[in-house]
């Protein structure tokens, strides 16, 4: 065995110096061909030896160096280095920072699909800030690309005081117009406070409608796109068991009624636990007896160290219980130095009860709406009268309270998509709801409240814009339209022959 391995041996050394006697021929046969094109390069007559310059003088000769005693290790073929090029022949210097290109800050929003700037004049109540920027409060990138994508420009008001405050995790208390952009104010900071890479419920957003559920959901998925974040709405009137079942997966963000997310909770389907953030749109309206009590059961099954947003357009009195029970030092916010948009010009017209339907007729012909919402007190009234607009040839939609979700949802999509001019309702849609391109608002009833008729009118001049509001008062309604004009602070005048379209109409 031992004569075998060092004949093995013999043989194995045997081959490692024939290798390497090829090896060494071919770097000679290498570097003899650069030999050859070095020196061969200039060809020609007259040309002087490698080893001597023109002028005589022997330039010293490169010494060849012996051969090392022990064969090299293999090495890979030599590459000639690389020659750098010229300035000014097509390549630019390589950069000073060590070859990584440094952007400028605003190439990023070069990139986004930004939409085209609304031209439309607007009016303090959106223009009136401290001139600050989305970029200013330190926000994810992802969320300022939705930002800018969904056509902000820069906060408004309510914005510009709401959101450094939600972000340092106080509780909020504010109190804006209509129409000014609260939803934006504490859907920003919720987004903003959310993580994608934590698979529980982070935050709740609670409205009191179903129609308010889907608008709201529909701006934090335009807002978090490139968040990565799972939103998730559920109201009353929809599938229990298909919201249950989502459940099973991820969800960051709910936006549901009280009673619906209440029932979820109680039934261990919805783990609140670890939720420490939850904002109250049209907080009045969820402190009122109706919602109140849901609202605090649900608090209850929330995270004790949570963090409470209020806002609204109105706050009665009953809100300061509330507020003093389960908000900690909540901060103040109050924009409401006046109760009404700057941008809704009102007015009235007295009629009597059968010529109503005469006047609205009249008003189609000599006004230039682009959409209008008409108000009624009942329900009845609400598709008797959509039935009454249709014979006379106008398109007209309806909703109410009463309706089916399914065909209040197809309503709500089709009229905020342009198609139909004309929307009938209820006081279901006073609230929160968003359409910008509806100009004209009508009570064909007027309302009982001051608020209400608050929350009516706020449904044109959306965001600053200009908005046209026409009540139709009967001699009953006379000390109505008293109260709402001392308790909201403002003048409704009677409607004139003609109105200057410059005071509501769209630029075409």
């Amino acid at each position: 065995q031992a004569q075998a391995q060092a004949q093995a041996q013999a043989q194995a050394q045997a081959q490692a110096v024939q290798r390497q006697q090829q090896q060494q021929a071919m770097l000679a046969a290498q570097q003899q061909q650069q030999q050859q094109q070095q020196g061969g390069g200039k060809g020609g007559k007259g040309q002087t030896p490698r080893g001597q310059q023109r002028g005589g003088r022997p330039q010293q000769q490169r010494q060849p160096q012996p051969p090392p005693q022990q064969p090299p290790a293999p090495q890979p073929p030599p590459t000639m280095p690389p020659q750098p090029m010229p300035q000014g022949l097509g390549m630019p210097p390589p950069p000073a920072t060590g070859g990584m290109t440094v952007l400028d800050s605003g190439d990023w929003k070069e990139q986004l699909a930004v939409p085209a700037k609304d031209g439309r004049p607007k009016t303090e109540d959106v223009t009136a800030t401290k001139g600050n920027d989305f970029e200013d409060y330190f926000l994810k990138r992802e969320l300022l690309m939705g930002i800018f994508e969904a056509g902000f420009e820069r906060p408004s008001p309510i914005q510009e005081e709401s959101i450094p405050i939600a972000l340092a995790g106080r509780d909020i208390l504010a109190r804006a117009k209509n129409g000014t952009g609260k939803t934006a104010a504490f859907v920003i900071p919720v987004l903003e406070k959310s993580d994608s890479s934590k698979a529980y419920i982070q935050a709740i957003i609670l409205v009191p409608t179903r129609e308010l559920a889907l608008q709201t959901s529909q701006v934090c998925r335009d807002l978090g796109k490139y968040l990565g974040l799972e939103v998730m709405v559920s109201t009353g009137g929809s599938s229990l068991k298909d919201d249950i079942l989502r459940l099973y997966n991820t969800v960051h963000l709910i936006i549901a009624t009280p009673g619906r997310l209440l029932d979820m909770a109680q039934k261990g389907v919805a783990n609140l636990s670890q939720c420490s953030m939850i904002c109250l749109d049209e907080a009045d309206k969820l402190l009122s007896p109706e919602f109140q009590t849901l609202v605090e059961q649900v608090l209850g099954y929330m995270a004790p160290e949570r963090q409470i947003l209020l806002f609204s357009a109105t706050f009665p009195i009953k809100v300061k219980a509330f507020k003093d029970k389960n908000m900690r030092k909540p901060y103040e916010i109050n924009l409401m130095e006046e109760l009404t948009l700057k941008g809704v010009t009102q007015y009235y017209a007295f009629v009597e009860e059968r010529q109503k339907v005469h006047c609205l007729n009249t008003l189609f012909s000599k006004l230039q709406i682009n959409q209008s919402i008409i108000f009624c007190n009942s329900v009845n009234r609400v598709e008797l009268l959509a039935k009454k607009i249709t014979e006379l040839g106008y398109s007209c939609f309806y909703i109410h309270a009463k309706m089916l979700q399914a065909h209040r949802n197809r309503v709500f999509h089709d009229f905020r998509n342009g198609a139909c001019r004309n929307l009938v309702s209820s006081d279901l849609f006073t609230r929160g709801i968003d359409i910008p391109s509806v100009n004209v608002v009508i009570n064909f009833d007027f309302p009982k409240s001051a608020e209400t008729y608050l929350h009516r009118i706020g449904r044109s001049g959306r965001f600053g814009h200009l908005g046209l509001a026409v009540n139709l008062i009967t001699y009953d309604d006379r000390f109505n339209l008293y109260k709402v004009e001392k308790d909201l602070g403002t003048e409704i005048k009677p409607i004139p022959p003609t109105i200057d379209k410059a005071l509501y109409a769209f630029a075409s």
